[in-house]
């Protein structure tokens, strides 16, 4: 199975020049936790997930109306194709454990976005115990059980 069969094509994104508010407030609309943050060209030069808003600016008295989302946003995105299999990507997913993982074109532009939602949703064409492993190796469940060994 590909990643284009099992992506979210209807993805935004905002520019790094884009308020952190501006930002929030697109994640409640959308009801989603992460956003590329994109040049002009749609070109991937960031990711902001809700996470980053509260921890990177809420709780560091930052003023989320004034600056920029380049300001706490992640720079080195971890990112795969469409046409990758979908093996390859939650590959990736699981060992950077990252729970979004945005899909770029071969210009690195964003055309979407692979997520657990995503995963869930085709656990029957994934095999349910290798979706379960992804999420249990992303989420760092069984770090102990994997020291231990």
């Amino acid at each position: 199975m590909k990643v284009k069969d099992c992506m979210c094509n209807d993805v935004c994104s905002v520019k790094p020049n884009t308020k952190v508010c501006e930002v929030a407030k697109l994640m409640k609309q959308n009801h989603i936790g992460a956003i590329p943050v994109c040049d002009d060209n749609k070109m991937i030069c960031g990711i902001v997930t809700d996470r980053d808003i509260v921890l990177r600016s809420v709780a560091c008295d930052k003023d989320v109306k004034n600056i920029p989302v380049s300001d706490i946003m992640t720079c080195n995105v971890c990112t795969c194709n469409e046409d990758d299999e979908m093996k390859q990507a939650e590959s990736k997913m699981a060992n950077y454990q990252v729970r979004r993982l945005p899909v770029c074109d071969t210009s690195n532009r964003v055309i979407g976005i692979l997520t657990l939602g995503d995963l869930a949703q085709n656990d029957m064409q994934l095999g349910k115990q290798n979706v379960c492993d992804t999420i249990s190796d992303i989420c760092n469940c069984n770090v102990q059980a994997k020291n231990a060994e």
